[in-house]
């Protein structure tokens, strides 16, 4: 009888342990940071939530409830879907889009070599509120839905700028120049540092 008892409380803690890292990425703050994290990769501010356009992706992620179909709302919003065949958490969905990444060619402003376009929506520099939704489909799959506003993916516009930032520093010497080099997340970049008295 002991064991049996041990065993359930092994069962149960690992369930809960379970609900705990599902229910972990499934929070607004979990969701804006999967989405400012690569925004600040590329230089783009951070988004905020908005409770009408989580509660818009709500109302139309619940209408797919039945089909379980990627379909787009065609509404005035950005929209981002994934699909999961089980429990797919909404930081899962947006790291499949960021790694669409390297698909993204800056010079041609275009998709090379496969899908690009919904991370260029997740650093779309003009998209700066952030709502979301996730259901359970009654086959037991999963559908996220990520909605942006303003939207992008805008024809002919890049989704953010290369931009170089200058930085005025006191410095000790009238009219100085110094270049500090700056680790970004992904690469080295250099800025001009314009020295002032």
């Amino acid at each position: 009888m002991m064991m049996f008892k041990i065993s359930l409380a092994i069962v149960c803690v690992i369930g809960l342990a379970t609900v705990h890292v599902s229910l972990a990425q499934n929070s607004p703050q979990d969701f804006l940071n999967a989405h400012n994290v690569a925004r600040a990769q590329v230089g783009v501010g951070p988004m905020r939530w908005d409770a009408k356009v989580a509660s818009y992706a709500r109302n139309y992620v619940e209408k797919l409830k039945g089909s379980c179909k990627l379909v787009h709302s065609g509404g005035s919003y950005g929209e981002n879907l994934a699909w999961g065949s089980s429990d797919l958490s909404g930081t899962a969905a947006v790291n499949m889009w960021v790694g669409e990444k390297p698909k993204y060619d800056y010079n041609s402003n275009s998709c090379v070599g496969g899908e690009c376009r919904h991370n260029t929506q997740v650093v779309w520099s003009n998209s700066v509120r952030l709502g979301c939704a996730k259901v359970r489909c009654n086959n037991g799959a999963t559908i996220v839905s990520y909605n942006y506003d303003p939207p992008g993916n805008y024809v002919n516009q890049r989704p953010y700028l290369r931009t170089t930032h200058y930085y005025k520093y006191k410095s000790l010497g009238s009219g100085s120049k110094m270049v500090q080099e700056v680790l970004n997340l992904e690469s080295y970049r250099y800025h001009e540092v314009l020295g002032i008295t």
